[in-house]
């Protein structure tokens, strides 16, 4: 046999060995994919309990147990060439079973492997792998889905009952491992918990209800008679632009009132009839007659916002009878708005325009819109296909040349929410779906920090260029430095690649280039771009461990890491070194606040007005002047009860528009209630309930010691030390670290955003006036009239479960429906809801069948009662809660 015939038969051997390999290894693959999988919370208090969790590198010496148990219900699996790849939003510190290791790949993704002392996975058996994590998982949503397995050459596959938004179905309810300390003062919500907390709430007459216009305005005298709209309303034009009539006639029709009636509508447009305080925009006057309404606007946002307090009054239900009344209106801040990050997890267009509908209906006016971040780049921008085409998509390519690293309970593939983006279509009709509905679009670009997936894109377009042999075309956009050298770990656990190098004129070409884009979007939807968010925030490096979770980061500099091991972001950027050495910046400490000043130089070359970030990104600058922009806007976002209050006032007084963002109150990605069962993050508070945001002073923020807690339940004290000019508005925020889909996304955002807009609209009568030199303690009610929060917070919590919550179920809002509360008071059954008219049933056959709650009849406790609350029209029901005799 001649050479070349050896070499043919060595080839065909060798890739039918490759072959069989391949198809070894898919077996294997496919085998463990139906394995089932178990993680169980074992101790979050490890370090009382033997652990030297100091030792293991925890931040705080706190960790906790936890185990991992796959299930083999086929066949023995003996191979090796196995991984497992996962996401967690804790650090693995141990495993505690010689047969595996953990590694951490890049944020949240870690890989489960077999060590040499692998024996197998028997048939039939179950295999437990205990680990220790650092800090502690007090919710379900701290574990996240989507464990895939793969090997060399296969293709990836989850690991079946992983693939599921129901993390019960793999997740062992945490039971009594939900206090983050054992001194944790925290209340549990349990059915009969709950019950003693909404036990001063009553469900108010609908008599006591009527012509209630939500945000409560300024001035309402409500009149004896009734008006009838079943024969329809006759919008007469003029006082608004077109696509605002058209959005206007949507919401008569959502409620079945024809807008080509009888009853006629006029609305004028008079700034003269307007003075003091009241002459600012978006304030109207209402006049709810007989024949006629009558609304005279400050200017279009004016005669808008009446019209919605007409519509306030419309019933989702039944026949459109409202009050004739008069009202005189005027909103407390500029600035009301909510944050919605898309690039944890994408949100659909769809959604986006169900919640620009809310928002115009309780008189929100600001969308911030959060368009990039480490985990993904979600708007298309013309010229720079790879941000959309690998900086929008998620799946299994190590190499990240294709696609980001799945993150997030994502997995391996990109069917889902942690891929997307929006078109530059499907921008533009966002922003004039926006602009019709009086909201102003606020794109934010986030950097230097987390801006992986820009980078990543970036390397990408540099990659292909480069092979094209164009080498000066490749460098232009190009955002890492090839000689930084910097060993940095991010918040997430992103290393140097989530850093955008703010000292390379690419850099600054990138942002010019993404500004441009993103305003000829603006005008060709005709609605200018007049806000542009830098982000700025977490531009530091993570030093000891500080948590995934912990986005303030109160405790850094409290662990026990090793420093030396890390360096700052940019350490070792000979760029930023030469920048230092010439005296451009004082050390890499201050290139955020230096990149944020030259960023909004090309703001105002724009020609955009106001330039916005998260306070940590300009925490170096002197004041506002050193800005380009004519208006510096932050945002807020101390906690309180660490001395946040004390930080608003510095930010106030150097100049600085501050949009109060706290998220002790304001964080919608924060559960609902104390009860692992429920979703979120909770670096900041254990719980923000509807009746929480409602007793919130966003203008007098040491108040709001007399009537919350902090993160482990305690009262905080707090003394205004230094004058407070006050704030420019206030925003919610909704991050989306562990809300993937739409459904999740709505039940964290509503109905809590109606509370929101009630204290962005609407100053309190119970609000104090700020006072420097003034102590507010908790747990003490010295200057807040209680009394007076909570007869209002009745009224408000009776219009939103009797009326509102009938309203966002027609909108199609996929809204948090709360859990009853319940006792069993002398035999017999008493169940009440946190939103008074909130239908409650109850089931004393384990759930087989369930009937109304009436609280005016019998009902005789037998045993355990399973109770839920319910959709208005019992289409959609809550969590269970149970109630034992």
């Amino acid at each position: 046999m001649n050479k070349l015939a050896l070499s043919v038969l060595a080839a065909t051997i060798l890739a039918s060995l490759n072959g069989a390999a391949v198809a070894a290894g898919q077996q294997t693959v496919d085998q463990i994919s139906r394995f089932t999988l178990n993680y169980t919370v074992n101790d979050n208090h490890a370090a009382l309990h033997g652990i030297d969790c100091a030792k293991l590198g925890a931040d705080w010496a706190s960790c906790n147990k936890a185990t991992i148990t796959l299930v083999n219900n086929g066949e023995a699996v003996t191979d090796k060439s196995w991984t497992i790849y996962f996401h967690s939003i804790r650090r693995i510190l141990q495993v505690e079973n010689d047969q595996f290791k953990v590694s951490h790949i890049m944020g949240d993704l870690h890989k489960l492997e077999p060590t040499d002392k692998f024996t197998g996975f028997p048939a039939g058996q179950r295999v437990d792998i205990p680990i220790i994590n650092e800090y502690w998982q007090l919710f379900i949503t701290d574990i996240l889905p989507r464990w895939y397995v793969t090997a060399d050459h296969a293709t990836p596959k989850i690991i079946a009952n992983t693939d599921t938004e129901d993390l019960t179905q793999f997740v062992t309810p945490l039971g009594e491992q939900w206090k983050r300390i054992p001194d944790d003062k925290n209340i549990l919500m349990t059915a009969q918990t709950r019950f003693d907390k909404n036990s001063d709430l009553h469900v108010l007459d609908n008599r006591l209800l009527r012509g209630q216009i939500i945000p409560t305005p300024l001035q309402l005298d409500i009149h004896p008679q009734d008006v009838d709209l079943r024969k329809g309303v006759q919008l007469q034009p003029g006082a608004l632009a077109m696509p605002a009539q058209q959005a206007i006639e949507s919401r008569f029709a959502l409620f079945g009132v024809k807008t080509d009636g009888s009853y006629p509508i006029r609305s004028e447009i008079s700034p003269g009839a307007f003075s003091g305080k009241e002459a600012v925009s978006g304030a109207y006057q209402l006049h709810i007659g007989n024949k006629e309404a009558v609304i005279t606007g400050y200017d279009q946002a004016g005669v808008f916002y009446g019209l919605q307090s007409l519509l306030s009054l419309i019933p989702a239900h039944g026949a459109p009878v409202i009050a004739t009344l008069d009202a005189k209106d005027a909103p407390r801040f500029a600035y009301r708005g909510i944050h919605l990050d898309v690039g944890r997890n994408f949100h659909s267009k769809a959604a986006v325009l169900r919640l620009l509908d809310q928002m115009a209906a309780y008189k929100l006016n600001k969308f911030h819109f959060h368009l990039s971040d480490d985990e993904g780049w979600r708007l298309e921008i013309p010229g720079l296909p790879e941000l959309t085409e690998v900086g929008a998509k998620r799946c299994h390519d190590l190499t990240e040349k294709t696609c980001l690293l799945p993150q997030l309970g994502s997995g391996p593939d990109s069917d889902n929410n942690g891929s997307g983006y929006f078109t530059r279509a499907d921008y533009i009709e966002i922003l004039k779906y926006a602009g019709a509905r009086q909201i102003e679009v606020i794109p934010e670009i986030d950097m230097p920090a987390h801006a992986r997936a820009a980078i990543i894109a970036m390397e990408a377009r540099y990659d292909r260029l480069n092979q094209q042999g164009k080498t000066q075309q490749a460098e232009q956009y190009r955002l890492l430095e090839p000689g930084d050298t910097s060993n940095t770990t991010g918040v997430q656990y992103y290393n140097r690649t989530g850093y955008l190098n703010p000292c390379l004129p690419a850099s600054s070409r990138f942002v010019d280039k993404v500004i441009g884009e993103i305003q000829q979007m603006h005008k060709e939807a005709g609605v200018p771009l007049n806000t542009w968010h830098f982000g700025g925030d977490e531009a530091k490096n993570i030093y000891l461990g500080t948590g995934y979770t912990d986005r303030a980061h109160p405790e850094a500099g409290k662990g026990v890491i090793d420093q030396s091991q890390q360096d700052k972001p940019w350490a070792k950027s000979p760029s930023c070194q030469r920048m230092v050495n010439e005296g451009k910046v004082a050390d890499v400490d201050h290139l955020s606040s230096y990149f944020g000043i030259e960023v909004s130089k090309l703001v105002k070359a724009h020609g955009i007005t106001a330039m916005q970030a998260w306070q940590d990104g300009l925490k170096d600058a002197k004041d506002a002047s050193t800005f380009g922009t004519d208006h510096v806007n932050v945002n807020f976002w101390d906690t309180l009860y660490w001395g946040g209050f004390d930080t608003a006032n510095d930010w106030a007084n150097k100049g600085f528009r501050v949009v109060v963002s706290s998220p002790d109150y304001l964080y919608l990605d924060f559960p609902n209630e104390v009860n692992p069962q429920e979703s979120g993050y909770y670096w900041g508070t254990r719980f923000s309930d509807e009746r929480k945001i409602f007793a919130f002073a966003p203008d007098n923020l040491p108040q709001n010691a007399e009537t919350s807690v902090d993160r482990d339940g305690n009262a905080f004290t707090a003394k205004a030390d230094k004058p407070w000019p006050g704030a420019y508005g206030l925003s919610a925020q909704l991050w989306s670290e562990v809300v993937r889909t739409d459904k999740q996304m709505e039940y964290m955002i509503y109905p809590r955003l109606i509370s929101v807009a009630e204290r962005a609209w609407h100053r309190a009568g119970w609000e104090q006036d700020y006072q420097t030199g003034r102590e507010y303690k908790g747990g003490e009610s010295h200057f807040v009239d209680v009394a007076s929060l909570n007869k209002e917070w009745e009224r408000f919590a009776n219009l939103m479960g009797q009326r509102e919550l009938a309203k966002l179920e027609k909108a199609g809002i996929q809204y948090r429906i709360p859990v009853p509360g319940a006792r069993i008071v002398n035999g017999q059954l008493k169940a009440n809801s946190s939103l008074p008219g909130t239908p409650i049933e109850y089931s004393l056959d384990g759930g087989q069948s369930w009937q109304r709650y009436n609280a005016n009849m019998r009902t005789d406790a037998t045993g355990n009662i399973l109770l839920r609350s319910t959709s208005q029209q019992g289409q959609r029901v809550s969590r269970e809660t149970v109630v034992a005799k």
